[in-house]
C-alpha cells in the first residue's frame, strides 16, 4: 500500500485513513518513527522497549532502574507508604 500526505507549517502530518485501518491505529495511539538510509517509517510499538524515549526521565536518573525511578516518585509526590 501506498499513500501521501502532506505536512503542514507545524510539522504535523495526518496519517491516511486507508494506513490507519491497515495498522490498527486510532486516536491516543503510540507509534513509532524510524529513520535509516533516507527513509522514514511508522508502526505500532511492539513491546515497552520501542517505546524508549517517549517517557521523560529524570534529570540525574537515566540508567537507573524504572522500579526505582517509580518508586522515588511516588515517595516524593504521595508521601512513603505506611
Amino acid at each position: 500500500m501506498e499513500a501521501t500526505s502532506r505536512i503542514t507549517s507545524k510539522g504535523q502530518v495526518t496519517i491516511p485513513k486507508a494506513v490507519r485501518d491497515a495498522l490498527g491505529l486510532g486516536e491516543g495511539d503510540e507509534i513509532v518513527f524510524r529513520v535509516e538510509d533516507n527513509r522514514a517509517t511508522i508502526s505500532k510499538p511492539k513491546d515497552f522497549i520501542e517505546l524508549a524515549g517517549s517517557v521523560p526521565v529524570p534529570p540525574g536518573k537515566r540508567g537507573t532502574p524504572w522500579d526505582e525511578i517509580i518508586r522515588e516518585t511516588y515517595a516524593t509526590r504521595y508521601g512513603k507508604r505506611r
